[in-house]
């Protein structure tokens, strides 16, 4: 038997080849033996026939799936009575050599035998093979089974849907963490054309929550994919303006099939914008916090002998989650009605929270000289419109945000400010101010609704003193 032959292979199909110098002439070999590994390296089944049906090469993924091993295979006539039953055989063999008279190439499915007597249902594509004449001087036929087919398409019609038609956000990362590709969805989210994210460092497109990001996709390069979704918040460059996004985000590792040892292509990145849910969430779990204090506040306020003691314990509880200070600054020389002519408004102040260490506030202002406020101060502002009115220092340096708070008469380390008008039985009683630090955000409309909740309580209680004093 040649060397051809015990590699699955014979010379019979394809123009005869002139010698050449070089490695394989050295040894007299004349190429039968590189193609014999070709065929056998291949990942599909691959065997072919002359023009008289005869096999000629059979590689070792076609003897893994039929157990049929090459010496076994080539020069047998046909599939008939060993790959294919007899019944079948004559329709198998005229759809397999039907391709040296056609066209391109064609594609079947038919059952084949193994050596064990089990069937196989393979698809096939087959095509001519011409001489040096041009004339079809053969078949070949590649071929595998077909779920393992059927598993690759579906693999790649699921690739291809994710990034056409997925209503989230599918983004393949790079090992250097850059978008390698993306889909129409992921596009929109960044604010630019698929095209313009490629490449790109996340940190171009992405203000904010990019370490996160980054070390998370690091992670999952090192460790693989994490045991559940994360949600992202994050703020998205954008020719408007950073907007800031939640993204619930889940990560897969993408490993080469092709090598021996998994070696990482990068990482699989799906997301969904959730930033409606998430805002929505927070906010009622903000109100349900915010109820329960008020609750709370208005049972232990009730337990006070003293109105003005109940005023700074609704003070106390408002604090928690709300604000870092708090203030209280009645009218000098008693309420103001509307429509009344008293002149310039002055405030005492009369509750302060402690600047130190944590605790109860003290009252203060017995003696009742007016806070030096200068004219525009927000306390005044709220009392001359009858509403809230919000303050904040800016971007500023530290030592200029410091001086601005201490003018206005507040603690060194306020940087916002909200004042609420204290008002009961159509009367201006003063006004509470609530302060924040720099590690928190600044009031927002819905800050302000609850305080000004808090404020009618503190009024109905110093109301309550008040008229109590006059008894």
């Amino acid at each position: 038997m040649s060397a051809s032959r015990r590699s699955g292979t014979t010379d019979e199909i394809g123009p005869d080849e002139p010698e050449r110098d070089g490695p394989e002439g050295s040894d007299g070999s004349d190429g039968s033996d590189l193609l014999a590994a070709l065929l056998d390296g291949m990942d599909a089944a691959l065997c072919a026939f002359d023009a008289d049906g005869v096999v000629t090469h059979w590689n070792r993924e076609a003897e893994r799936i039929l157990g049929w091993s090459a010496e076994e295979a080539v020069g047998r006539q046909g599939f008939a009575g060993w790959a294919v039953r007899s019944a079948d055989a004559e329709e198998v063999e005229g759809r397999l050599l039907s391709a040296m008279h056609a066209p391109g190439r064609q594609v079947h499915e038919f059952a084949l035998l193994t050596k064990d007597g089990g069937r196989v249902l393979v698809r096939t594509q087959s095509a001519a093979v011409r001489g040096p004449d041009g004339k079809p001087a053969g078949v070949y036929c590649a071929f595998s089974e077909v779920h393992t087919q059927i598993d690759l398409e579906r693999s790649i019609a699921l690739s291809e849907a994710l990034f056409e038609d997925a209503s989230w956000g599918v983004v393949l990362v790079d090992v250097d963490l850059r978008p390698a590709v993306v889909n129409a969805h992921a596009a929109r989210a960044f604010g630019v054309g698929r095209t313009s994210v490629l490449g790109r460092p996340l940190g171009d497109l992405l203000a904010q929550g990019v370490e996160e990001l980054e070390s998370a996709l690091t992670h999952v390069l090192a460790e693989g994919a994490p045991p559940a979704p994360a949600e992202v918040w994050v703020s998205v460059r954008t020719p408007e303006g950073d907007k800031r996004r939640c993204w619930r985000c889940g990560f897969v590792r993408l490993a080469s099939p092709l090598a021996e040892e998994p070696v990482p292509l990068g990482v699989g990145w799906l997301f969904e914008d959730v930033t409606e849910a998430k805002q929505s969430e927070q906010e009622a779990s903000l109100l349900r916090f915010r109820t329960n204090q008020l609750h709370r506040a208005a049972r232990a306020a009730a337990e006070c002998e003293d109105p003005l003691e109940a005023a700074t314990v609704h003070l106390d509880f408002a604090l928690a989650g709300f604000a870092d200070h708090a203030l209280i600054d009645r009218v000098a020389g008693g309420a103001v009605a509307d429509g009344e002519e008293t002149g310039p408004v002055r405030l005492v102040r009369v509750v302060a929270t402690p600047s130190g260490a944590p605790g109860p506030s003290p009252v203060t202002g017995q003696a009742g000289l007016p806070v030096r406020y200068a004219e525009g101060h927000p306390a005044l502002q709220c009392v001359d419109r009858i509403g809230a009115v919000r303050a904040s220092v800016g971007a500023v340096p530290a030592a200029q945000a410091r001086e601005w708070a201490l003018a206005r008469q507040w603690p060194g380390d306020a940087v916002h400010a909200l004042c609420a008008v204290l008002r009961s039985r159509g009367r201006t009683l003063g006004v509470v101010t609530f302060l924040r630090g720099a590690g928190r955000s600044q009031f927002e409309r819905g800050d302000a609704v609850y305080a000004e909740d808090v404020a009618v309580r503190i009024a109905c209680a110093l109301d309550l003193g008040e008229a109590v004093g006059r008894e």
